[in-house]
């Protein structure tokens, strides 16, 4: 397996394929490791993504917690909005996720190779022929089953395939500045300073550094220190000062995508395959979560445990969580960029209504958590035959991740649990496994990778909202493959065969 990119997104994929036994190639044309500290928040989802890879601990050790995002407008209070516990990001510096996914990395037998790039590459129906260029100018060709377009938004995969990279660039610059301060800040808040002038945001890092962050007017020259200080000291909070620069950048945002993510043996994911704004910080968690969905996928296929098939189902996938991510970050971004007292009234009264109706922490704090991530059903055995008892509010659905805490107290989730295995979650009244358990344990017995579980219904029911005992077939990834009941269980059989081969 070849995988171009070593930031978070290849990192990621290179470990996940090495900890479920397939040998990776990683290769990354920079000489060295990037120092600029980059993308910042990983949110719960990605959070347990590494927990399960066993560096969640050193990750939220390094990191600082964000428990809200607060709000001025015209330098007055507007609204501010809690992140509950199981909500909240860690912010941590870009280039410190990547030390420690490239520890894991070692740790598993994988490395990576610098100064390496991919030059070109063909493919036919069994393998792809690449061709790499090492640092001295040597030439080598190379056979890999499959490749993973990990190599950022000026992606060489993505160009050799010729793959449209669909979207806009916003009309400002942004300006940013890590920095040390002297004032005060809160060190576990997101303030997002709004004035007709422009919105300015201060982002907290760990060590004490925060990020000062700005949209510019398009051609704009990009500001110096005195600049971003007088910025802070106009839009701000007062009586904070900038004392040791850190880091200083410009840039401009693009929202983008490429048109299609899988081509034959080539799949785009992370930068790669799609860009956007930093507003709510998506980017980094929506490249960790491509390299999670594919990875086990081709493991799964490599080894024979799965049908080729299942790997059309990565660009679709992903392709909706991404379009998700899109429209919410565009949102926030638009919001920053509010001009004329009509559309900024007309934002700041929303923001009011937000506040007061509390919409904030119980509905979009869980979206943004990646909690309420959801792939459709594409498939009618995907769910129930009578699917409504399982429709209310909040419900867990085919498609939807199932509850890591349920995964975690019962070992279908977690470092210790087999990162190849589906389960096959049977939740039951107590008592004698009533027939229809036992025909489902039994099928599932006929398949590759699968593990059955019970759960009791009482312990269930007040996560999933589902009262009524039936299965969940659980994906390797957390992502709920079916959803059945009592009667359920020739839905249960079309879809252990979509998902795995029967053993011989």
């Amino acid at each position: 397996m070849l995988v171009t990119g070593a930031g978070p997104t290849g990192l990621l994929a290179a470990c996940e394929l090495l900890r479920r036994g397939v040998p990776v190639r990683l290769v990354d044309r920079a000489p060295h490791p990037a120092h600029t500290p980059r993308a910042l928040s990983l949110w719960p989802r990605a959070l347990g993504i590494l927990d399960d890879l066993g560096i969640g601990d050193d990750v939220r050790t390094a990191s600082v917690r964000i428990d809200a995002y607060r709000y001025f407008t015209g330098g007055r209070p507007l609204a501010a909005f809690a992140f509950p516990a199981g909500c909240a990001a860690r912010n941590l510096p870009q280039y410190e996720t990547e030390r420690l996914l490239t520890r894991r990395l070692h740790e598993l037998g994988g490395t990576v190779e610098r100064g390496v790039r991919l030059a070109d590459f063909s493919q036919d129906d069994d393998t792809l022929r690449v061709l790499l260029r090492h640092p001295d100018g040597r030439g080598e060709t190379w056979r890999t089953p499959y490749l993973l377009g990990a190599d950022g938004a000026s992606s060489t995969v993505r160009g050799r395939l010729g793959t449209p990279f669909e979207g806009t660039t916003y009309p400002m610059t942004f300006a940013l500045l890590d920095t040390r301060v002297e004032g005060h800040l809160p060190p576990g808040e997101i303030h997002y300073y709004q004035a007709p002038s422009g919105t300015l945001v201060v982002v907290p890092l760990p060590g004490g550094v925060f990020r000062i962050l700005t949209a510019l007017p398009a051609g704009a020259p990009a500001p110096g220190v005195p600049a971003v200080q007088a910025l802070l000291d106009a839009r701000g909070p007062g009586g904070v000062r900038i004392t040791e620069p850190v880091h200083q950048a410009v840039f401009h945002v693009h929202a983008r995508r490429a048109r299609s993510l899988r081509h034959g043996r080539v799949h785009l994911l992370g930068d790669a395959a799609h860009v956007h704004s930093p507003a709510g910080g998506q980017g980094m968690n929506n490249g960790l979560q491509d390299a999670h969905n594919l990875a086990w996928k081709l493991a799964a296929v490599l080894h024979g445990d799965s049908p080729a098939s299942l790997l059309a189902d990565y660009g679709p996938e992903r392709a909706e969580a991404t379009r998700r991510i899109l429209r919410d970050t565009d949102l926030q971004t638009r919001a920053w960029m509010a001009g004329g007292r009509v559309r900024i009234a007309a934002r700041d009264a929303a923001f009011r209504l937000l506040e007061r109706t509390g919409a904030v922490t119980r509905f979009y704090a869980p979206v943004m958590a990646g909690h309420r991530l959801a792939y459709r059903p594409r498939r009618a055995t995907q769910e129930p035959a009578r699917p409504a008892a399982c429709r209310l509010t909040g419900g867990v659905r085919a498609g939807a991740l199932f509850p890591r805490g349920l995964a975690l107290a019962y070992g279908i989730s977690g470092p210790e649990a087999d990162p190849s295995e589906w389960a096959l979650a049977l939740v039951l009244r107590p008592g004698t496994p009533p027939a229809w358990s036992v025909k489902a344990a039994q099928l599932a017995a006929t398949h590759r990778c699968i593990r059955p579980y019970r759960l009791p219904l009482n312990t269930t029911a007040p996560t999933t909202h589902c009262h009524r005992p039936g299965y969940y077939l659980i994906r390797p990834d957390g992502h709920i493959a079916a959803h059945g009941h009592a009667q359920d269980t020739p839905h249960l059989q079309t879809e252990l065969t979509h998902a795995t081969r029967p053993f011989s």
